[in-house]
């Protein structure tokens, strides 16, 4: 994982550009490893975790609607995530994670290990959503540590 930070930072800075983060189901675990590495400040701006559908509504931007018509784990809330975050902190790139962890809260149509990622690289935004197997903490560092690949992929 580290290798993967160093390399997101060396690629941010030489583009002067900036991240930042906004996760759920990772519960920070993206933002611990990005500010691992000693002078991250240049270039990670801040996230935000919001947990809760009311947090992300009032700190993402989240609609109501996003939410009844598909769900928290869904790409579209995914989407709305990165793109409010990195207008939030101003950045060039943002990180979005959502998703079911487990043990519990997993359905047929979105069992447990199913994550929605966001990403905003400088103005555009993509989402997608992959699967992961094993218990929770499987999951989520499944979940930070594939984050961590594609923003080293993007920026």
């Amino acid at each position: 994982m580290k290798k993967l930070v160093e390399g997101i930072a060396q690629n941010l800075v030489m583009r002067q550009a900036t991240l930042a983060t906004a996760e759920s189901c990772t519960g920070g675990g993206i933002a611990k490893a990005l500010t691992e590495l000693p002078g991250s400040s240049v270039w990670y701006q801040g996230g935000v975790v919001s947990y809760s559908n009311s947090l992300k509504q009032k700190l993402l931007c989240v609609t109501t609607a996003s939410l009844e018509n598909y769900g928290a784990v869904s790409e579209q809330v995914a989407r709305e995530m990165v793109e409010a975050v990195a207008k939030i902190a101003s950045s060039d790139f943002a990180v979005s994670t959502t998703g079911i962890a487990g043990p519990d809260g997993g359905s047929v149509d979105k069992p447990v290990g199913t994550v929605c990622f966001g990403f905003f690289c400088e103005g555009e935004t993509m989402a997608e959503t992959k699967m992961f197997s094993g218990g929770r903490a499987e999951v989520r560092e499944a979940t930070i540590d594939y984050a961590l690949t594609r923003l080293l992929e993007l920026v």
